[in-house]
């Protein structure tokens, strides 16, 4: 066990933001941090600080985040700085540990089994009711119960909104409704918990049993919420509930880092908490320690005007490199090609691959720069989503390209594209996007990628070759990679940080998708696209192209004319 630092130089080396955060202890505080402000080393420092000072008993302080990760993460920090006695998990995890603890006092018996996944349960529902539904059909439906339990809406509430979601296709509204109403009712005789309703049983038992909730207060004096932007209804209620009449809460988070409100998380509480607490101490961090000022400004005009935006300052005025005019590229295999020698110019200049990401808005892009970095010499990882070549649909589709590249008759063979879009159209591929988001989109993005992937291949390439070199770059995928240039998603970029970034596909129907059509989905955009320029710490390459999948026609992301402004000769996006 690490001992505990002297107060003082738990201080030491804090900005002077950062250090009137960590010394509001006590009462409501609410510290919005920019992004590469330090909020975790804020978080940290301020509960080690109160350990220290002896205002905070560390067993009486419970830390509460969204990812187990990020739990593991600030445990470690918290022992490095002498306060190891906190605890630091995420809001399942303490309700579970609350539920199994109560549950034979309150109910008896053991609690019930927490369902590893909705998506048996959801079959056996399906059949029931005799819906044909398929993978990313259930993953849909599952993202669906957990949106409406993270809301606290009843069945009958969702069934009002339900005729306005984006639902998967094949099932509709009222189907949507029986399916949930089904799963539910094979979950409780089986008796069985999914993940939501550990905070939903956790909740109800603290409302309904006061003494439960009172030996519950008495253990947790003290509560920080980490990334307090993405809390959704559902956990709100939790601490609440935890709280009862104290107030001795300190929330952290950036409302211009909400990007996961389809997931339930909402902002409305960050922003609204000096309502709620008309006594809170409200701590702003806006010096930046991140990145230069070319990458802030740019992030700052895209986010000014918008509610709960901060303004980032630059800590030392790094003036680094100018943001470069967006480039406008012919088609996606052109920008991908342009990427690769950007990337590989800066390896020449000495920055480390290890420093460099592309990232974009959906998993599909990711194969087009994979195969423009290999071709460069240049390896490779992608963040955050299962590889290109681990998904299912993927590997379904390549085992049946197979077997058809096997049984073919010989004669006059058909050109390859024709025989691989033969193949991804008996899996459900067609030539429309689906209107909806969610799994469906993203396999249809997938299945077009592999097909994008044929077209591309060299003239006269036969389907049996073709198949030879997908199952060479799956299995090439599972080599260690030492030194890597990093892919990613902009939502599966957030935390992170690199010296150099670009952000490819800034255009219509890619970002801001196309299935964001309202004022919420457009903000939600605005924001991911927020998310990844602060990740930049230097340089930061703005790109977009002009044809897509099929040859047809894009136009700029909107956000470009935004950016565009300040930026010398970027009243246009460059041609290239």
């Amino acid at each position: 066990m690490s001992a505990a630092a002297p107060a003082g130089d738990l201080l030491a080396g804090l900005d002077d933001e950062q250090r009137v955060a960590a010394e509001a202890l006590l009462g409501p505080v609410c510290i919005l941090a920019g992004a590469g402000t330090g909020k975790t080393r804020v978080l940290t420092h301020r509960i080690a600080h109160g350990v220290a000072t002896g205002v905070y008993d560390p067993a009486r302080v419970l830390a509460l985040t969204f990812t187990t990760r990020a739990a593991g993460e600030l445990r470690g920090r918290l022992r490095a700085l002498g306060a190891s006695g906190v605890s630091a998990r995420t809001f399942h995890s303490a309700a579970l540990a609350q539920l199994g603890h109560f549950w034979p006092q309150v109910i008896g018996g053991t609690a019930p089994r927490i369902l590893e996944g909705k998506a048996r349960l959801l079959v056996q529902a399906a059949e029931q009711l005799r819906l044909k539904v398929d993978t990313a059909a259930l993953r849909d439906a599952a993202a669906e119960i957990e949106w409406r339990k993270v809301r606290r809406l009843t069945l009958g509430e969702y069934a009002r909104l339900a005729p306005e979601r984006s639902l998967p296709p094949g099932i509709g509204a009222d189907a949507m409704v029986a399916l949930q109403d089904a799963y539910e009712q094979i979950k409780d005789s089986r008796r069985r918990l999914d993940f939501e309703d550990v905070l939903l049983v956790t909740a109800g038992m603290l409302d309904a049993e006061p003494a439960i909730a009172e030996q519950v207060r008495a253990q947790y004096r003290f509560f920080v919420v980490d990334e307090y932007q993405d809390v959704s209804p559902l956990q709100q209620e939790l601490l609440e509930l935890w709280l009862g009449e104290r107030t001795d809460v300190c929330v952290v988070g950036d409302a211009s880092q909400t990007i996961y409100s389809f997931a339930g998380a909402t902002s409305a509480y960050l922003l609204g908490f000096g309502a709620r607490y008309p006594d809170a101490r409200v701590v702003r961090l806006e010096t930046n320690h991140r990145s230069a000022e070319p990458v802030l400004h740019a992030a700052n005009r895209l986010m000014r005007g918008h509610a709960g935006a901060l303004e980032l300052v630059s800590a030392d005025r790094r003036p680094g490199p100018p943001v470069e005019a967006p480039a406008a590229y012919d088609d996606d295999r052109a920008e991908a090609e342009a990427v690769a020698a950007a990337v590989v110019a800066d390896i020449r200049a000495g920055v480390r691959p290890a420093d460099i990401a592309v990232l974009y808005r959906v998993n599909a892009q990711a194969p087009q720069f994979e195969k423009a970095l290999a071709d460069a010499g240049v390896a490779a990882r992608v963040a955050g989503a299962t590889p290109f070549f681990e998904l299912d649909v993927i590997k379904r589709a390549m085992l049946e390209l197979r077997s058809v590249a096997r049984t073919r008759a010989t004669g006059e063979p058909a050109p390859l594209w024709q025989a691989v879009s033969d193949v991804l159209r008996g899996a459900g591929w067609t030539q429309q996007a689906p209107e909806s988001g969610g799994a469906v989109r993203e396999r249809w993005e997938a299945l077009s990628a592999l097909l994008e992937l044929a077209e591309h291949a060299p003239a006269g390439t036969a389907l049996p070759a073709f198949v030879d070199e997908l199952f060479d770059r799956q299995a090439a995928q599972h080599e260690p990679v030492v030194a890597a240039v990093t892919l990613s998603t902009l939502h599966s970029a957030k935390g992170l940080e690199w010296d150099v970034v670009h952000i490819a596909g800034l255009s219509e129907g890619l970002l801001p998708i196309s299935y964001a059509r309202d004022a919420a989905g457009l903000d939600e955009e605005r924001r991911l696209l927020y998310v990844g320029i602060t990740r930049a710490r230097r340089r930061l390459r703005l790109s977009w192209a002009r044809r897509g999948l099929r040859g047809q026609d894009r136009a700029p992301s909107r956000f470009l004319a935004e950016l565009s402004t300040g930026i010398p000769d970027a009243s246009t996006p460059s041609r290239r």
